[in-house]
C-alpha cells in the first residue's frame, strides 16, 4: 500500500485511472509521452538518482499540464525540490511514512518560500 504526499500532508492513494509510468532516465526527446496523459508518475531509482527531476521539468516546460506524481524513492528532503520540479505529489511506501511522519513532509511545504528561481522572474 503508498501513500501520497502532497503540500496538504499525508493521503490514500485514491487514483483508479490509467497511470503512464516513465523511467528516471525516460528521454522525451527520443520517446515523446502525450501530454494530455491524466496522470504521470515517473520513477525513481533511489533518493540519490535526480533524473527524474530533469523529466518532471521538461514535461511541464512542454506543456503537461496533468497530474505528476514522483513514484517511490524519495525522501522528505526532497519533496521541496519535487514540487519546484514540477510534481503535484509524491508516492512514498507506508514504511517510509512511519520513519519520516507526516510532520517531516509538511515542514518542506512551503516549498515556494525562499525560491530564489521565481524571485527573480518578479
Amino acid at each position: 500500500m503508498t501513500m501520497i504526499v502532497t503540500d496538504a500532508g499525508f493521503k490514500r492513494d485514491e487514483w483508479t485511472g490509467e497511470i503512464l509510468d516513465l523511467a528516471p532516465a525516460h528521454d522525451l526527446e527520443a520517446d515523446p509521452v502525450p501530454l494530455d496523459a491524466p496522470l504521470i508518475r515517473i520513477g525513481f531509482a533511489g533518493f540519490t538518482d535526480g533524473r527524474g527531476f530533469t523529466v518532471a521539468r521538461s514535461l511541464r516546460l512542454q506543456g503537461y499540464r496533468g497530474r505528476l506524481r514522483a513514484g517511490p524513492g524519495l525522501i522528505a528532503d526532497q519533496y521541496t525540490m519535487a514540487r519546484r520540479s514540477g510534481f503535484d505529489e509524491v508516492e512514498i511506501a507506508h514504511g517510509l511514512a512511519r520513519r519520516q511522519p507526516e510532520a517531516q513532509w509538511l515542514f518542506r511545504a512551503g516549498w515556494r518560500v525562499h525560491d530564489l528561481q521565481s524571485q527573480l522572474r518578479g
